[in-house]
């Protein structure tokens, strides 16, 4: 090939960037880097989505589950528009992605043409790290190294724009003159840890507490080991944040689980009666659920100075990395004799699990959500990767899963959108296309953008290692959360215009791409439907057809609000109320055990 152009000197820069997958869509206004995609031989790949904001969506799953950026693309105009959900995911939930978007022609541009939109203004808020447009060939290898590096070291989303004139320009490198801004490639990450008086004051707190609560959040992944010691030594519970539910194993005795109003009972009462709290790599936004402002000493630990004393008045705010933070603490922490809070705690959990195994067993018409999650339980390999789409989903992938070994989960944790679930799992096979994926999607989420998605799946699936991306559909004809969501909030019945969904087929359509599907109408169907999807050889979608009279109940309600909530259940049908008698029971037995129901 001779001389080079902008557009090839991208790709070129992304493939030493180790850049290996690019999600995007085409358009007249990234023309130029498509011919050049064409001359690169497909390096970085280029996948295929079937709306930019999908390719969005798979960018944040790819980086999520990787720990890599994630690099999408779109053109111009209402292409860039597109990604903008996927991208405000990425920067609620703190993942490092790179956004490219065409522009018109810089002859073009204040002329009100075809597809101009301010691209540098649309972006200013989503990218607010970073965002910049590339105008002259010496600019790109700054402008787009500055984007990676500060996508990495935010952990946030950027923006580069490349006019479509600009893409074609012969590429010039920055000489070494005035106004010219060289770059390099690469980056070596510090490990920061906080200072030796720091990390004992922190001690001091710690040690002086006689009920220990542990937050953990998605900061403390790669803290397992040195979490797991530290709550050894405090006699400690953990709660999990939502985004941090894949950090320790659900199997340990004092892991209380998920926090919040999708979290648990345990994890409730764990931080409604402790003493000290310890957070660490979580900036949970309810503080509800945590404990009353003056009732507990509190320490914090985050990587991100921004972050850190936030939500609650903590005594010592550490910054510093995790895991050598913790592991820094641990020498200064005494082993608390008193193991009666921890008894407490693992009786609660223990309690707990009983609890869920009975309510997802409770039968509903036609098949209760819950047991869905309950029967994969036990059966997810080790190596899962499990995504949930926002409603009703999310509330039993909080509670009901329980993750141990390798598994990794997550969803959309701040901006809680429709529609990521599939996309989701997408962007997880290609990022580890050796691990089976289960993505979890409301009937709404799928009418939304899965079922195109789909189409998506059908086009790539053969190329990944591990052909296992199972679709479980919560089949209700309902949008279920919002609806539970009237109910609760505004005392309001479901509105029918606004909630019942048309009914679709969805194993039906699956079918129709070739791809594996199963019809569940029965709960005995369920643990069968699990086992012939996690041995097929290609992807599956599993049509559950769940009741959508079945309440996300939160961990706090009291027995009358429950009681409310299975009266609006019912809604006044006597037929039905001998099946809600039995989940009323349960849960006020869990929620108020001491008392005479």
């Amino acid at each position: 090939m001779g001389s080079k152009n902008v557009a090839d000197h991208l790709l070129e820069r992304l493939r030493s960037w180790d850049v290996d997958r690019v999600f995007a869509f085409p358009g007249d206004g990234i023309n130029g880097i498509l011919a050049a995609w064409a001359r690169a031989d497909d390096a970085p790949m280029f996948i295929q989505a079937r709306h930019e904001e999908m390719s969005a969506f798979e960018a944040v799953g790819y980086a999520k589950f990787t720990g890599r950026l994630g690099v999408c693309m779109a053109t111009s105009g209402p292409g860039a528009i597109h990604l903008l959900n996927g991208l405000y995911d990425a920067k609620l939930d703190h993942v490092p992605v790179v956004a490219i978007v065409g522009q018109t022609s810089r002859s073009a541009m204040g002329g009100s043409y075809q597809q101009e939109v301010d691209l540098l203004s649309l972006f200013k808020d989503v990218a607010s790290e970073y965002v910049q447009m590339v105008t002259v060939p010496e600019q790109l290898p700054n402008v787009l190294d500055r984007a990676i590096r500060i996508a990495l070291a935010e952990r946030a989303p950027t923006a580069i724009i490349i006019p479509s004139d600009v893409q074609e320009l012969e590429y010039s490198a920055p000489t070494h003159a005035f106004k010219m801004v060289p770059s390099s490639l690469g980056i070596e990450w510090p490990t920061p840890v906080t200072d030796d008086a720091a990390v004992l004051r922190a001690a001091e707190v710690l040690n002086a507490g006689r009920k220990v609560a542990i937050l953990a959040g998605s900061g403390a992944r790669g803290a397992r080991a040195e979490l797991a010691e530290v709550a050894e030594l405090l006699g400690a519970g953990v709660a999990k944040a939502l985004l941090g539910k894949d950090v320790l194993s659900d199997e340990l005795p004092y892991v209380t689980g998920s926090i919040g109003l999708l979290g648990t009972r345990p994890s409730y009462e764990m931080m409604r009666d402790c003493d000290t709290l310890l957070t660490v790599g979580s900036s949970f936004p309810y503080t509800q659920f945590l404990p009353e402002l003056d009732q507990a000493r509190a320490v914090q630990i985050d990587i991100d100075a921004k972050y850190i004393g936030m939500r609650y008045p903590y005594e010592v705010n550490l910054v510093g990395d995790a895991a050598a933070t913790l592991r820094a603490l641990i020498p200064h922490l005494t082993r608390k004799d008193d193991r009666s809070w921890r008894d407490t705690i693992e009786s609660n959990i223990r309690r707990w699990w009983e609890v869920m195994d009975a309510e997802a067993m409770v039968s509903a018409d036609p098949v209760n959500p819950m047991r869905l999650f309950h029967e994969l339980s036990p059966r997810l390999p080790d190596n899962a990767i499990v995504t949930a789409d926002s409603g009703s989903s999310a509330n039993w992938y909080a509670r009901q899963l329980k993750f141990r070994g390798d598994m990794r989960g997550s969803l959309s944790g701040n901006l809680a959108t429709m529609g990521p679930g599939v996309p989701y799992g997408i962007g997880a096979k290609f990022g580890c296309p050796e691990r089976p994926v289960i993505v979890f999607a409301g009937d709404g989420a799928m009418q939304m953008n899965g079922l195109a998605e789909l189409i998506t799946v059908k086009h790539y699936w053969h190329l990944w290692e591990d052909p296992r991306l199972v679709i479980a559909v919560l089949h209700n004809n309902d949008l279920n959360q919002v609806t539970w969501e009237l109910r609760a909030m505004e005392g309001s019945p479901k509105f029918v215009a606004s909630q019942t969904l048309p009914d679709v087929d969805f194993a039906g359509f699956a079918a129709s791409l070739g791809l594996e599907s199963v019809t569940v109408t029965s709960a005995d169907e369920v643990g069968p439907a699990w086992d012939r999807a996690l041995a097929a050889d290609r992807p599956t979608v599993i049509d559950f057809h769940t009741d959508p009279d079945v309440p996300p109940i939160p961990p706090h309600a009291t027995f009358e609000q429950m009681k409310d909530a299975a009266l609006a259940m019912v809604k006044g049908d006597e037929n039905r109320w001998g099946i809600v008698k039995e989940g009323i029971k349960t849960k006020a037995q869990e929620l108020l055990p001491h008392q005479d129901h």
